[in-house]
């Protein structure tokens, strides 16, 4: 690509002189854009790429190879997850405070290396080396978590010094790339690490080696070609213990003002002018600019509390939803995708035409007003994802409650058969006969006097008439199984899952009629006996799909079922009976339908959230950047990245203390954050950009007062 050549002008601090003189920076043709650009997004691609295939199929590492519990293997993920973001502030620190953003970025990429290193050395099996297993990949994953928090705040502070003050147009097109770039990288690796790992085998199961290995190339392709553009890079040296002198700064601030409370003292504008007798003015105008994005900061988790949710809370409504879209089919775990999917198409989308056309209309959209439309946009979202919630649970079966059961009733018997209950209630189940291989089409609704109860139940066929005794639990579904040859009849008494399978599955169970045990092959991982004479198997899930051709075999034949069609959240029970002349076959009954709606309702709460993202979280990007004090550029980054912290922790504390159905969950967070947003455009309102308070503190500065020269070049 064509680019030109300028010289930096030479810095008038004088911490920048010694960097910067003679430095030539390389721009892309006709633009502001520095060219050393492409290196530092290149280096964002590959540790995104390398990070998120890890966090890909690490649970499934913990599960399957490591043998933990899904619930710890989930809680470790989320732990990690949360290190990460909150490890952040460090970074910022060790960048402002000595090291520098080159020099820490550089020692994230190490340590990120050397846990993708211990990692590969974890999935190596060792006999009875559990304890081991466990010390490398704690280990391991605990680096990665460090290095990738310590890149984190650093990373977007470091392309914003890459632009004159000036270029802000530029610096904020830079800050949409690279946002775009994360989304990209995380959308492939999330696609392609998971199918690694399982298309290609290791040790005789699945490849972890090999997808901890290319993410740890992927880390070490980032470091190298960060480190080649280093002669280009605009490297601005850190200002030692910046943190500590803030701290300082602010103590003596409070002290100072506490020891002069007599009403004889005149007061002060600002609390931290009562630093000044100690602190140069410079810095005392950094912390005010500090102190006023944090205290603007404040209500910003309460987005993110909403924003994550698409991961967790959404996810698990896709469960209840159905992936079939007539040409292919989602899985309800595959659905999140469309999140980074849709930036990658609303980014361009922003940048290329509402922006624009809103810039054409004249319309003043000030960073904290986008800010404020984003959050509006997510907590519509919320209320569109509620609309949804609302109308499954509507569809979702009903529940028996205290002192009630539900019952239905299958006719395996080879005649017609009528039932009729013998309680003081209504003793007619079946207004008609039932037919041979009939399933009453919706339970009926037993009503008990104790906790458990024994019911008489009456079955007469054309030649036969017997009563059967059954003991009933509340709160729970039976399947009462009619069976025989015409001339008497029995039943059985099946006690049904009460609840839809999880994760979209479809659930089944086996019930051999048969007189020889029965064994069932549904999948590598997935066998099960069943053994004879109406003995019922328990539930398996399974994915959705078409099973036509499930093998079973007894002591002398094998045999082939066809189960047809298992839905997303449907349970079913088959039978396996004999047919005369042919052989076993399969009678399948549903006990749970299928889910109803079409997961294809989740897009407008999708593309709101994203459109919420873009407008939101983009965007502070480059008003975290803009309002940052020179010295504290990645401290404020890693400040926006603890409220993402923060706002998770409000998820998991709704979720444990408030008990409200999921819709009205969602409209409760999403009347939180209009609630928020309300708040922060007050406070955005009043808020006084960092320039501003730097203009006016010079004007009120007194004419000819020492120190005016240096401040002035200074700012």
């Amino acid at each position: 690509m064509p680019f030109t050549t300028v010289l930096i002008p030479r810095d008038t601090t004088e911490e920048h002189k010694h960097e910067h003189r003679g430095k030539v920076i390389q721009k892309i043709y006709d633009t502001n854009c520095p060219i050393n650009i492409f290196f530092i997004l290149i280096n964002e691609f590959c540790e995104r790429f390398s990070t998120c295939g890890t966090t890909a199929v690490i649970t499934m590492y913990m599960v399957y190879f490591l043998q933990w519990s899904e619930n710890t293997s989930t809680a470790t993920y989320h732990l990690f997850n949360g290190l990460n973001f909150f490890i952040s502030t460090t970074g910022a620190i060790i960048a402002d405070s000595g090291l520098g953003t080159y020099n820490t970025i550089v020692t994230g990429h190490i340590l990120c290396m050397m846990g993708h290193m211990i990692l590969i050395l974890s999935t190596v099996p060792i006999k009875g080396g559990q304890m081991i297993h466990l010390f490398l990949f704690m280990s391991g994953y605990s680096l990665i978590a460090l290095g990738s928090g310590i890149i984190k705040p650093c990373a977007v502070a470091f392309i914003g010094n890459q632009f004159e003050e000036e270029h802000t147009e530029e610096r904020r097109k830079l800050f949409s790339v690279m946002y775009f770039i994360v989304n990209l990288a995380f959308l492939i690796s999330t696609i392609f690490m998971p199918m690694l790992r399982a298309d290609i085998k290791c040790f005789g199961g699945d490849c972890y080696m090999l997808v901890f290995g290319v993410s740890g190339l992927f880390q070490l392709s980032a470091v190298v070609v960060f480190s080649f553009g280093k002669e280009m890079y605009k490297i601005i040296p850190s200002e030692e213990d910046i943190i500590l002198k803030v701290c300082k700064c602010v103590w003596f601030a409070i002290s100072n003002r506490l020891k002069n409370r007599s009403k004889d003292i005149p007061k002060r504008e600002h609390w931290l002018d009562w630093a000044a007798e100690k602190y140069p003015k410079q810095l005392i105008l950094e912390v005010k600019a500090l102190t006023r994005v944090l205290f603007l900061y404040i209500p910003l988790p309460m987005f993110w509390a909403l924003f994550y949710q698409h991961g967790s809370r959404w996810t698990v409504q896709a469960n209840r939803l159905n992936g079939n879209i007539g040409y292919f089919v989602i899985n309800p775990n595959q659905f999140q995708l469309l999140n980074p999917f849709l930036i990658l198409i609303l980014i361009p989308t922003f940048d290329l035409c509402i922006y624009p056309l809103i810039k054409m209309c004249k319309i003043n959209l000030t960073p904290i007003t986008t800010m404020v439309i984003g959050m509006l946009l997510t907590a519509l979202a919320f209320v569109a994802a509620a609309i949804l919630q609302f109308n499954v649970d509507r569809m979702a079966p009903a529940e028996p409650a205290e002192r009630e059961s539900f019952l239905q009733i299958v006719n395996l018997a080879k005649s017609d058969v009528k039932m009729t209950l013998q309680n003081n209630q209504s003793n007619t189940l079946l207004a008609n006969p039932m037919r041979s291989f009939q399933q009453t089409p919706k339970y009926s609704k037993l009503l008990l006097n104790t906790e458990s109860q024994s019911f008489q139940f009456q079955l007469q066929s054309r030649s036969s008439s017997v009563s059967t005794e059954h003991v009933v639990e509340e709160k729970s579904r039976y399947s009462l199984v009619i069976h025989g040859n015409g001339s008497r009849v029995s039943s059985i008494l099946m006690k049904d899952i009460g609840t839809k399978p999880a994760n979209g599955m479809a659930a089944v169970r086996f019930v051999n009629t048969l007189d020889k045990e029965v064994n069932i092959s549904l999948g590598e991982d997935n066998f099960l006996t069943v053994d004879r004479n109406y003995n019922v198997s328990a539930y398996i899930t399974l994915e959705r799909g078409e099973y036509h051709h499930v093998l079973c075999s007894t002591d002398d034949e094998e045999f082939f079922l066809d189960l047809g069609l298992l839905d997303f959240g449907a349970v079913y029970t088959v039978f396996i009976v004999e047919k005369s002349g042919q052989g076993p076959w399969a009678w399948k009954t549903k006990n749970i339908p299928a889910n109803k709606v079409s997961i294809l309702w989740q897009m407008p709460q999708y593309v709101l959230i994203t459109a919420g993202e873009v407008m939101f979280s983009v965007t502070s990007f480059e008003f975290t950047y803009t309002e940052s004090p020179p010295s504290m550029k990645s401290l404020l980054q890693a400040a926006r990245l603890l409220t993402v912290y923060i706002g998770n922790l409000i998820v998991v504390i709704v979720a444990r203390s408030v008990f409200l159905i999921q819709w009205v969950e969602f409209i409760f967070f999403s009347g939180l954050l209009f609630v928020v947003c309300f708040v922060f455009s007050i406070m955005g309102y009043y808020y006084i950009p960092f320039n501003q308070g730097q203009q006016k503190s010079h004007k009120e500065r007194p004419d000819g007062e020492p120190g005016d020269l240096l401040v002035s070049q200074q700012l």
